[in-house]
């Protein structure tokens, strides 16, 4: 045994061990998404037990909808902060157990740090990552968005070790000797299938993909319309992708020759992201493979590293927009559906870059069922947002708008312009009432 296998074992435990590592007032920050800590998580209301108290759980795009999460006997020993919802959290919201943090994310750790330092408490990272190398390194695997930050800032790091997650490169790596608890497992990684895509997924697709030149960098998501534009992108030459999320998608693009990140300008050679979540097709690309970086959403979301990526295209969606150019992409009304996530900062960034566009792809209409039970339809062009939405994206910042009935292109137009553009993509059964509304309310 050396000595990194030797500290290894010194620092391996229960995650009720572990979690009695956790003081009074401490702020835990979970892992994004499927690289979540879930052996330490489940035993999140061991908490209860230990006496501490005035902690504070902070999350983004949970897999699990935890007990810990909907037990209210955790009131005063864990508070909960959410950085993006899901169902779960969407749940645990109506029954007042998290609230939702307003956030960029390349600004919310740092200035979530400088309110835990001035409240004199301390940051507990959580995470999953792949089993230790021969020289005492372990990988955070498939997601770098804060985790590595976080380490760096000196918080107390608890790890779950599995061996099914993949091992990566760029801001993963971290070595046993910064580490306080390592907690075993051997979990399946949490799998998605790709979405399949419906005739007005990919209108919109084609429509997105005249907008991407050869030689575009690219930023994606993950959804049904992100899969119709990227299979829309095959027959593109020289593309590059520097993304929040690196998606399965994505692969198919590198694998038929459409990306080979030639052409960037910036980390040429690279396909750039901070997180993956998907199917075990894509876990088994992004294992060991250096063409690959995971950086931290403070260097890959700045608006500043974007820019200087050449012809970056940033496709985002939302849930309405009205008819000024305003995206709520985040929250129906005042509920909290989402998250900001890289939105804001991919459309500033994708803006700045030379030969850049930020797209906003989105459904014209979706709908609902009234007590009759009979199909309503709405228009997510509107002419005013819903009572009580924030505001994503601003209008001093929404580029293109795409829905499957064309394009509309704000860039440098005037209120009355930016009517009639967005009322030219919206769904035909809608267009004579927006622009009664906007000739109502003056939106000129």
């Amino acid at each position: 045994m050396n000595q990194y296998e030797a500290l290894y074992q010194q620092k391996k435990m229960t995650a009720e061990q572990a979690l009695e590592l956790i003081q009074d007032g401490d702020y835990l920050f979970s892992a994004q998404a499927a690289a979540e800590p879930q052996a330490i998580l489940s035993k999140l209301q061991h908490l209860k037990k230990t006496g501490v108290k005035g902690t504070t759980l902070n999350t983004c795009l949970p897999i699990q909808y935890y007990d810990a999460m909907k037990d209210p006997e955790m009131a005063g020993i864990m508070d909960h902060s959410g950085w993006f919802f899901n169902a779960a959290l969407r749940d645990a919201q109506k029954k007042k157990l998290v609230s939702a943090v307003p956030q960029s994310s390349t600004s919310v750790l740092r200035k979530t740090l400088q309110r835990i330092k001035h409240d004199g408490r301390r940051p507990v990272v959580m995470a999953t990552v792949s089993p230790m190398d021969e020289h005492g390194y372990l990988s955070l695997s498939i997601s770098a968005i804060y985790e590595r930050d976080l380490i760096d800032q000196g918080a107390l790091v608890l790890l779950e070790v599995n061996p099914n997650f993949p091992r990566t490169f760029g801001d993963t790596q971290v070595h046993i000797s910064e580490v306080d608890a390592i907690v075993e497992s051997d979990r399946p990684i949490p799998a998605a299938k790709l979405a399949p895509y419906t005739e007005v997924d990919r209108k919109i697709g084609i429509y997105v993909a005249s907008l991407v030149e050869d030689g575009s960098t690219i930023q994606l998501g993950i959804g049904n319309i992100p899969n119709a534009v990227a299979n829309e992108l095959k027959s593109k030459k020289h593309l590059g992708i520097h993304t929040e999320m690196f998606t399965e998608t994505m692969v198919d693009l590198i694998e038929c020759g459409a990306v080979d990140n030639s052409q960037k300008g910036f980390m040429n050679g690279y396909s750039v992201c901070s997180f993956t979540m998907g199917s075990q097709r894509l876990y088994d690309f992004v294992n060991n493979n250096p063409s690959v970086l995971f950086k931290s959403a403070t260097f890959s979301n700045d608006p500043y590293t974007i820019a200087k990526n050449n012809k970056f295209v940033s496709i985002n969606a939302s849930l309405e927009i009205d008819l000024t150019g305003q995206c709520a992409s985040e929250t129906v009304g005042n509920l909290q559906w989402s998250g900001t996530g890289g939105q804001s900062e991919t459309v500033q960034g994708a803006q700045m870059s030379p030969g850049g566009k930020s797209i906003i792809a989105m459904h014209s209409t979706y709908s609902t069922t009234d007590e009759n039970g009979k199909e309503v339809l709405h228009s997510k062009i509107v002419p005013f947002l819903a009572r009580g939405a924030a505001v994503t994206t601003s209008r001093n910042d929404t580029d293109y708008v795409v829905t499957e009935y064309g394009i509309a292109w704000l860039r440098g137009l005037n209120i009355r312009q930016r009517v009639e553009a967005l009322i030219s993509i919206a769904h035909p059964d809608f267009r004579d009432w927006l622009r009664e509304e906007a000739e109502k309310h003056l939106i000129w």
